[in-house]
């Protein structure tokens, strides 16, 4: 096994410069904790994590709370990306994750007791209902808590763009000549309101008129429910001729509906997704959606929460905003 002494013998280094280098100490220049972690790394090196965590009080662990209220778990090819992503970036910079529920041994406990009995040097929150009461304790507990789409006080938070995501479909199907745009968004979260906010900022802007009807409460990740949704939608007076989906995964169950009814998208009827899984790209035709940056959002986290325990009683939290990207793709007709 090769030890730090090896590793000083091989990179000309003391000891003790060594173990600061692969510590991330402060005092050791940039350039030369580059150079003894490339040494390191050529000869195998690979830190005692027990030892480390006797000496420093630190488990060198990040929890992960995911709570998939779609009972997708980690099939959920949105939330899945975003944490292979923080997996990843968690490991370059020494930490493992392992993942936070409420159990332990057979028996209930809340997600902060179990966050304490792993000692988790911090806490990454994506994808649950952030205004359970466990859910709060976790945030205010005083462990470094990150959270994804969502902002707790205190806590660092990684948001995707979605207000600046809303505006810019609605942008891109105005171009192409629809005035008649339905909007079936998700459940009522921090998300859904920015997207909400998002939608009627740039139809106002645009001077849309958009009729209350074509506002309506969907599900997440739910093809059925926006099933039904677009057979409503296509039975009013006047349908519309664009209608903007929740998720990728949703617009499914609206293509499937709206081919039942006779009509076919978007010779019909225009048809626009969001998230941007890898799923729109490949069906027929191309869906038109908002890419969300899953990569950056999951690296960025996983800075962030490294930060937050690395600097302790004087970080700052920050709110890191990622943009999307629009995918122009073949389900929007031009009109008019």
């Amino acid at each position: 096994m090769v030890t730090i002494k090896m590793v000083a013998k091989q990179s000309g280094y003391s000891v003790a410069t060594v173990s600061k280098a692969l510590n991330g100490a402060s005092d050791v220049s940039a350039e030369t904790a580059a150079l003894i972690r490339a040494v390191a790394s050529d000869m195998g090196y690979t830190p005692n994590s027990a030892a480390r965590a006797l000496k420093t009080t630190r488990s060198y662990n990040f929890g992960v709370l995911f709570e998939d209220a779609t009972n997708s778990g980690l099939t959920h090819e949105f939330f899945s990306y975003i944490l292979q992503s923080f997996k990843r970036r968690s490991e370059e910079l020494g930490y493992d994750i392992s993942f936070i529920s409420n159990r332990l041994g057979g028996r209930s406990v809340s997600y902060t007791e179990h966050a304490r009995y792993r000692n988790y040097d911090g806490v990454l929150i994506a994808s649950v209902e952030f205004r359970d009461p466990a859910v709060l304790e976790l945030a205010s507990s005083g462990i470094p808590v990150v959270a994804v789409d969502y902002s707790f006080h205190r806590c660092g938070s990684i948001l995707s763009d979605n207000i600046q995501g809303m505006r810019d479909l609605v942008s891109h199907v105005y171009s192409l000549g629809h005035r008649r745009i339905a909007f079936i968004h998700g459940e009522l979260t921090a998300v859904t309101r920015d997207r909400i906010t998002g939608f009627q900022r740039q139809c106002l802007e645009l001077g849309i008129d958009i009729p209350k009807e074509y506002i309506v409460e969907g599900r997440y990740h739910s093809p059925d429910v926006s099933g039904e949704l677009t057979r409503q939608l296509m039975a009013l007076p006047n349908p519309p001729t664009c209608i903007l989906y929740p998720d990728d995964i949703s617009y499914i169950g609206g293509f499937n509906a709206l081919e039942r009814m006779g009509l076919s998208v978007p010779a019909d009827v225009s048809a626009v997704g969001y998230d941007g899984v890898n799923l729109s790209q490949v069906i027929t035709p191309r869906l038109t959606t908002l890419r969300q940056d899953t990569e950056a959002m999951g690296e960025r986290s996983a800075e962030e929460l490294a930060r937050a325990v690395e600097e302790g009683i004087s970080y700052v939290p920050q709110t890191i905003v990622i943009p999307g990207t629009l995918l122009p793709g073949e389900t929007v007709k031009r009109i008019g």
